[in-house]
């Protein structure tokens, strides 16, 4: 088993930033790769950045590349989302989640290719 608790959410003016973290425990993620999804009320759960074991391939949805960005310390369990230029579109509960597969250098991209997913934290951008 492993337990995701997602940190480093709040509220944020437009334009502004915050980093996301997402410490893993129970056991080491660091041969899975790792996602960010986001989620907003009557809304799937949408993809938004992943990041592979190694760290050496990374993606990002179209909506927020070039504007987030995804990493991870593989000695601390924890993968990171640093969120920049953030708009009020971006305003949702963002979630992290553990791939299924082990150590592919393979972006996955769906839901269905994850498991163990935290909490979430609430992200409001204000306009």
């Amino acid at each position: 088993q492993v337990q995701l608790v997602e940190s480093g959410g709040g509220l944020v003016q437009a334009g502004g930033s915050l980093r996301l973290s997402c410490v893993a425990s129970g056991r080491t993620i660091s041969n899975y790769g790792m996602g960010w999804f986001r989620q907003t009320p009557g809304k799937e759960r949408e993809f938004v950045s992943a990041i592979t074991w190694s760290g050496s391939n990374t993606h990002d949805a179209d909506s927020v590349k070039g504007r987030f960005a995804i990493s991870r310390d593989n000695a601390k369990n924890t993968v990171y989302l640093q969120m920049n230029s953030l708009k009020p579109e971006d305003t949702a509960v963002y979630y992290c989640a553990k791939q299924k597969v082990f150590r592919t250098e393979t972006i996955q991209t769906l839901r269905y290719q994850y498991e163990y997913w935290g909490q979430g934290t609430q992200v409001t951008v204000s306009s």
